[in-house]
C-alpha cells in the first residue's frame, strides 16, 4: 500500500487545507489550479510532481521561513523601545524642569515656521496615564511588526504615521474645520501600528497557518485608541484616523511584497 500523501495545499480564498490532488476547494469552490497535478512515486510514497518553477518557489519559501525564524529569535524591538523611551524622557523632563507641553515639542496652535513639531508632537505626552495607554498599544503591535519587518521598517512606519497624522490635523485646522489645534502623544502611531499588524496578519493567513487573531482584544484596543480624544485633549481624532489609514496602506504594501516573494 502506498503511503497517503499529506495535506499540503492551502486555499487562498477560505484558508482551508485541502488535498494537493484537487483542482477546486471542496469547502468554498475556489479554483486552486487549472488542471490536476501530475503524480510521481518516491519509494512507498506518492507525491505531486513539481515543476522546476514550483521547486524554486518552494525552496525560496523554505529559505525565507528559515531566515525569518532565525531573525525573529535574534531581533530586539529597538525601534519600538526607542519610540517609548523618547516619550518617557520628554515626560520626565517636563515634570522635572518643569516644561510646558509646547516646550517639549507638542503642537499647540498654529505651527508657523516650526515645522519640526509635526515630527516631535507624537512623542510629547501631557500625563503618565496617556503614555501608559498608548504606550502599551505601541509596544504590543510595534514589537509584532518589528519581528516581521525589522527595526528600520518599523521606525519608518512610526515616523510616517505620527508625522502624517500631525500634518493632517494641522491641515484641517488651517482649513477652518476645527477651532483648536492641540496634537500631543502617539495616538496616531498606535493606530497605525495596529492597522499595519492587522494587514500583515491577513497576508500571512492567506498562505500559511498562523496563530488565530484575537479579534476581541484587537477590537477593544482599536476602540480605546479611537475614543481616547474624548478624554485626552492632545489625542487629536484627525491625526489618529490618518495614522491608522497610513498604517493600513503601509501594512498592505508590506504584505503584498511578502506575497510576491513567496
Amino acid at each position: 500500500m502506498a503511503q497517503a500523501p499529506e495535506l499540503s495545499v492551502v486555499c487562498r480564498s477560505c484558508g482551508s487545507e485541502v488535498s494537493p490532488y484537487v483542482t477546486e476547494c471542496p469547502y468554498c469552490g475556489h479554483r486552486i489550479r487549472k488542471r490536476a497535478p501530475r503524480l510521481e512515486r518516491e519509494g512507498d510514497e506518492i507525491r505531486v510532481r513539481e515543476s522546476r518553477r514550483d521547486k524554486r518557489r518552494r525552496l525560496r519559501r523554505e529559505r525565507a521561513s528559515e531566515r525569518a525564524a532565525a531573525t525573529a529569535l535574534g531581533v530586539r524591538p529597538i525601534a519600538t523601545t526607542a519610540t517609548l523611551l523618547v516619550s518617557a524622557v520628554l515626560l520626565v523632563a517636563a515634570r522635572a524642569v518643569p516644561l510646558t507641553l509646547s516646550e517639549i515639542g507638542a503642537i499647540v496652535g498654529p505651527v508657523g515656521s516650526e515645522a519640526w513639531r509635526y515630527v516631535t508632537a507624537p512623542f510629547a505626552y501631557d500625563d503618565l496615564g496617556s503614555l501608559l495607554v498608548v504606550g502599551l498599544a505601541i509596544w504590543v503591535f510595534g514589537s509584532a511588526i518589528e519581528h516581521r519587518l525589522g527595526s528600520f521598517a518599523t521606525g519608518t512606519l512610526v515616523l510616517a504615521t505620527g508625522t502624517l497624522g500631525s500634518l493632517a490635523a494641522g491641515a484641517v485646522y488651517s482649513a477652518g474645520l476645527t477651532d483648536t489645534l492641540v496634537v500631543a502623544g502617539g495616538n496616531a502611531i498606535a493606530l497605525g501600528l495596529l492597522a499595519a499588524a492587522l494587514m500583515l496578519w491577513r497576508g500571512e493567513a492567506k498562505h500559511h497557518f498562523s496563530e488565530p487573531l484575537e479579534t476581541i482584544a484587537l477590537t477593544v484596543a482599536a476602540a480605546v485608541l479611537l475614543l481616547l480624544p474624548l478624554v485626552e485633549v492632545g489625542a487629536d481624532p484627525v491625526a489618529g484616523l490618518v495614522g491608522g489609514l497610513v498604517g493600513l496602506a503601509m501594512g498592505s504594501l508590506a504584505a503584498r511584497r511578502a506575497e510576491h516573494l513567496d
